[in-house]
């Protein structure tokens, strides 16, 4: 069974922590709207980067819709990443009315 949130546990989690969110969506998504603090690193390129990633704490994944974050949690999961998928992805969150950035933000694709 895949780890899994919503998006009122992410609020939750993050009011009592620092945590890494990772975005995994492309750029451009990205940059029209994402969790506060998100880091960009899309899900074509998670592989080669999943080094910068911490291994004791969790990491939580979120793309659109829920989707390619699920996929991004069963791969960190397999390198022994302690991933954390947000169901419903960066639509629920709005949809939630969760504060939105808009831009670059921590944005890094390389």
């Amino acid at each position: 069974m895949l780890p899994e949130i919503d998006q009122q546990q992410l609020a939750q989690v993050r009011a009592t922590a620092a945590v890494m969110v990772v975005d995994v969506r492309d750029a451009d998504e990205y940059r029209a709207g994402h969790v506060p603090g998100a880091r960009l690193i899309p899900l074509k390129v998670l592989g080669a980067r999943m080094h910068e990633l911490p291994r004791d704490t969790p990491v939580y994944l979120v793309c659109q819709s829920g989707g390619r974050s699920a996929q991004a949690t069963r791969m960190l999961l397999g390198a022994g990443i302690r991933a954390v998928n947000v169901r419903g992805g960066t639509a629920a969150w709005i949809q939630a009315g969760q504060p939105v950035e808009h831009g670059i933000g921590t944005e890094t694709t390389r």
